[in-house]
């Protein structure tokens, strides 16, 4: 009967290794310098479905009959912006921040992207000097 009032009980046996686990885990994020998770965002590209194409060749230009799309310039603005249908955008100068309805985190686009704006679409652009852009309207299922 005495063995058995000495014997220490299980809630106090995981106790202990419960706080010895919090005490390792917290030397192991002094150590990390305090980081706890990590959090991964898709590219806003994949979450509004904005297609982008980087340093596009002229020969893909020309695969598109690029110069003769519509051509669009301006300075230094802000503009709202919803598109009712497909767009494709070449930006020939400049660049331009494209910050989606409701976002706080925005896509940049500069010179040489070649862009496809989806239908429904709805952002606010900041253009912080000149830009030029050639600009093409799709309709549903025109290749890219």
């Amino acid at each position: 009967m005495a063995s058995l009032l000495m014997a220490p009980s299980l809630s106090s046996f995981t106790s202990k290794i419960s706080s010895m686990k919090y005490r390792n885990s917290r030397t192991t994020l002094n150590q990390c310098g305090g980081i706890r998770a990590m959090r991964i965002e898709k590219p806003l590209e994949d979450l509004y479905h904005v297609r982008v194409e980087r340093n596009v060749s002229q020969k893909r230009l020309d695969e598109l009959g690029a110069s003769k799309w519509s051509t669009w310039k301006t300075g230094k603005c802000q503009l709202p912006w919803d598109w009712h249908v497909d767009q494709l955008v070449y930006i020939e100068k400049g660049e331009v921040r494209v910050v989606p309805e409701g976002c706080e985190r925005y896509m940049r686009f500069v010179a040489g992207d070649l862009i496809r704006y989806p239908k429904w679409f709805e952002a606010d652009l900041f253009f912080n000097d000149f830009y030029q852009e050639r600009y093409s309207f799709r309709a549903y299922g025109d290749a890219y």
